[in-house]
């Protein structure tokens, strides 16, 4: 059925263009270096990098931009919805060269406009804007061919319908996985305004800024592993249980757990099913939104069920049957026809 093109195939570059002083998008902005005149693999004098990455066919980039403005993390990341824009720390690099980055994404139906901005004292090289760019085109999925998933949907009388009023809706991700975990735990049971609140606390309380970037990296594994259970419960406003799953989490992932596309998602599964307070809800909404599984379907979500009509958690199973292998964009469709997708 659909797929998903490699980079540098498609009908656009997937890798995106690499953005130029006589690139036909303009001039650089002051104080951002092209990619492409970087010597020896350094970005000179400080300066941010910047490139511009494509989606593969029709984007609804306005739908991505609300996603995640209504998930932003206080002190973490940085929305604004007016201007289509969206700021965030990424960990690029490797070994010892590893740092938080800044990643400054403007969006537009035709691509993003990303700019790289290194810690103080450390400078984007080639290297490290070209694994910005893939994190981009994971976290946005701008890789995927859209046209045999929609396709799919056209004649069916619920999804048809929504597809045709919003075509391009992608499934948008977060970069890391288990920020995207963790935050998820903190909503259970809880609006999203409240998981936010909470998650924000967690970095205001555990996180660690990072100078030259205006924001704070959201607490590593360890970090929380380490971290006294009552101290963290009180620290986020959040109850023994809630706290208790927060830790063991951290602790399966310092102990080696990666949430992340490239893992084996039926390993991941079965050891955050493991975790207390963890159960098929969570494991299938971070299957969705950090493994990158384009057939899960969290059936027990309350909004889907409710948006479904109010089927229960077996009914909602058997009802996304037919949309598999493409679950996680029925699931996207049918959230973004009750959600606002800002806050």
């Amino acid at each position: 059925m659909g797929r998903r093109r490699p980079a540098g195939a498609g009908r656009r570059p997937p890798g995106g263009r690499v953005v130029t002083a006589d690139s036909p998008d303009g001039a650089v902005p002051h104080g951002a270096a092209p990619v492409g005149a970087v010597p020896h693999g350094a970005v000179p004098h400080g300066a941010p990098a910047r490139f511009v990455v494509e989606p593969v066919g029709a984007w609804d980039h306005a739908h991505a931009v609300g996603l995640l403005a209504a998930h932003s993390v206080p002190g973490a990341e940085a929305t604004d919805v007016a201007a289509a824009t969206h700021a965030r720390l990424v960990e690029l690099g490797t070994g010892a060269e590893r740092a938080s980055h800044r990643l400054d994404l403007s969006f537009a139906a035709t691509g993003v406009d990303v700019t790289v901005t290194g810690p103080d004292g450390v400078l984007p090289t080639e290297a490290t804007v070209d694994e910005a760019r893939r994190v981009v085109r994971t976290w946005l999925d701008l890789d995927t061919d859209l046209d045999d998933v929609e396709r799919g949907f056209a004649d069916d009388p619920v999804l048809g319908p929504l597809v045709a009023a919003r075509p391009g809706i992608r499934v948008t991700g977060n970069p890391d996985g288990f920020e995207t975990a963790v935050m998820t735990v903190l909503g259970q049971q809880v609006s999203l305004a409240a998981a936010r609140t909470f998650t924000g606390r967690l970095v205001a309380a555990h996180g660690e800024p990072v100078a030259g970037t205006g924001l704070t990296r959201f607490p590593r594994a360890d970090r929380l592993a380490a971290a006294d259970v009552d101290e963290l419960r009180a620290a986020v406003g959040v109850t023994n249980s809630r706290a208790r799953t927060i830790h063991a989490l951290a602790e399966v992932v310092a102990d080696g757990l990666v949430i992340a596309p490239d893992v084996d998602h039926a390993d991941a599964r079965r050891r955050l099913l493991a975790v207390p307070g963890i159960g098929p809800w969570t494991v299938e909404y971070l299957a969705v939104r950090a493994l990158g599984d384009r057939d899960a379907w969290p059936a027990g979500d309350l909004v889907l069920r409710r948006v479904m009509g109010g089927l229960t958690t077996k009914e909602a199973e058997v009802a996304g049957a037919p949309w598999s292998p493409w679950r996680a964009y029925a699931l996207f469709h049918l959230w973004a026809a009750v959600l606002p997708t800002a806050p």
